[in-house]
């Protein structure tokens, strides 16, 4: 049996570009990928803190150390510059690789600049 579980989240992020006339995709800061273990032209969900909206598309490699995260294409229209996004990845793990199974949480100050990362979700307190 396979379980789709979250493979990498960014938290936080900020929209730099919103470009309509793009073919599609997201662009996203080549380092931020790397470290996040995001691969280019991989699925992602995008989830709107701004607006609540939610849509798929998938990661494009931009110039690293930028600090970009660019809506391309008809998703333009779901997310505009400033907006704070959550980015997530996920996978299909067999039962054998959940044994070792952590995602990567990454979070971000308000300039994209990664804060810190995790591989669990703290609690919060009642």
């Amino acid at each position: 049996m396979q379980s789709t579980m979250l493979k990498a989240k960014l938290h936080r992020a900020r929209v730099t570009h919103s470009e309509l006339d793009y073919e599609g995709s997201c662009a996203i800061d080549g380092t931020i990928l790397d470290f996040s273990g995001i691969r280019e032209y991989e699925q992602i969900q995008i989830y709107n803190i701004n607006n609540g909206l939610r849509f798929t598309t998938y990661a494009i490699r931009a110039e690293e150390n930028s600090g970009i995260f660019s809506i391309n294409g008809a998703a333009a229209r779901m997310a505009c510059p400033g907006d704070l996004i959550i980015v997530c990845a996920y996978g299909s793990y067999s039962e054998e690789e959940l044994t070792h199974y952590q995602p990567t949480l990454v979070y971000f100050d308000g300039n994209n600049t990664i804060s810190h990362s995790s591989n669990s979700i703290p609690v919060q307190p009642a």
